[in-house]
């Protein structure tokens, strides 16, 4: 386990700057996940972290050492890619074993290491197959194990589950949480996921265009996003974001924005509602339905409402929210306090 220091990192391509003075402490033995959209220099970052990016300002230190110089392999990391860039002639003990042997670690360390990482990841049935006789879920664990033998400081990865099908992706993410639990190891993780940043995270770092919005727990970001953008990006279905001349309101002086998530709308009377429109579309998910709603002059907002066969497309619907559960944004996007004026 480390703790790493980064301290105004920047990143330039010519003259194309992708990372501003970016300033992150990350503790050691913790989760942390770097989120935002594509672009926005997640993937950039973690690989300057890894040494397979040159830095261009600023300093990386991994457990108080400063290593802008320090190549990879003596940086103390170990990555997993989001392809899981497996020897397709190896077998999975060869493949897992393939970084200690060029290491020159003893034989007898290796197999204790291999096997400890296959029972770990529950994989040593497959310890003498090819690649190409494992699912692709098997062949990310395989991938993690890989980086789990080399008894690393910090273990990265970008975006690992990206190639998997849905129900591969929830137990694999099940099992990169457990295996964090485990290993009690210092973790950093990229991904577009918010599902993945939400529940694996010990605190999420919310990216765009190079530099850091917001830097903070999962349930943090969710309740107190500091400006519209981690309000919109976290949180899936988005969070509405309305003008505040839409309707009536107790917010803050200098608010422009109102902003509710659709799970905190609930159905109102007419006479008690915040918001009234039109239901245009619906997705029914099972225990609950999305709303995407019409109203005003051409607004729209999505609910999450319990299902009901009662609610249909064309129907017209009215909606409130607690007052504790509504945004407010000024005119620069930055939140504002949520204590009530007169």
């Amino acid at each position: 386990m480390a703790n790493v220091n980064l301290k105004q990192i920047e990143k330039s391509y010519g003259k194309i700057q992708v990372i501003h003075g970016v300033d992150l402490d990350i503790n050691s033995g913790e989760f942390i996940v770097f989120v935002g959209p594509s672009g926005c220099g997640k993937s950039t970052l973690l690989r300057m972290i890894a040494g397979l990016e040159d830095i261009s300002a600023g300093t990386i230190a991994i457990d108080h050492e400063i290593v802008n110089d320090v190549v990879a392999a003596e940086r103390g990391v170990a990555m997993v890619f989001q392809s899981y860039a497996l020897y397709p002639h190896m077998t999975v003990f060869d493949n897992m074993a393939f970084g200690l042997r060029q290491a020159k670690t003893p034989k007898d360390e290796i197999t204790s290491r291999v096997n400890e990482a296959a029972e770990i990841l529950q994989i040593t049935p497959y310890l003498d197959r090819l690649p190409k006789h494992l699912s692709g879920g098997q062949r990310q664990r395989v991938a993690i194990g890989r980086a789990i033998v080399r008894d690393p400081k910090v273990f990265l990865f970008d975006e690992p589950l990206s190639n998997l099908d849905a129900a591969l992706r929830v137990q694999t993410r099940l099992e990169i949480a457990k295996l964090h639990e485990q290993l009690s190891a210092t973790m950093i993780y990229v991904t577009h996921d918010q599902v993945e940043a939400m529940t694996l995270a010990d605190k999420i770092v919310v990216l765009n265009s190079g530099i850091i919005e917001q830097v903070g727990s999962p349930v943090e970001l969710y309740n107190n996003p500091i400006n519209l953008f981690v309000a919109e990006f976290i949180g899936s279905p988005k969070m509405n974001i309305l003008p505040a001349s839409a309707l009536k309101h107790n917010g803050p002086a200098g608010t422009t924005s109102l902003g509710i998530r659709p799970e905190h709308l609930t159905i109102s009377t007419k006479a008690k509602a915040k918001v009234s429109g039109t239901i245009r579309y619906m997705e029914h998910l099972g225990e609950y339905i999305l709303a995407y709603i019409q109203f005003g002059d051409g607004m729209e907002l999505t609910a999450k409402l319990p299902q009901d066969d009662n609610i249909t497309i064309g129907q017209d619907i009215h909606l409130n929210a607690d007052d504790d559960k509504w945004h407010y944004f000024d005119a620069d996007g930055l939140s504002l306090s949520k204590k009530s004026t007169s």
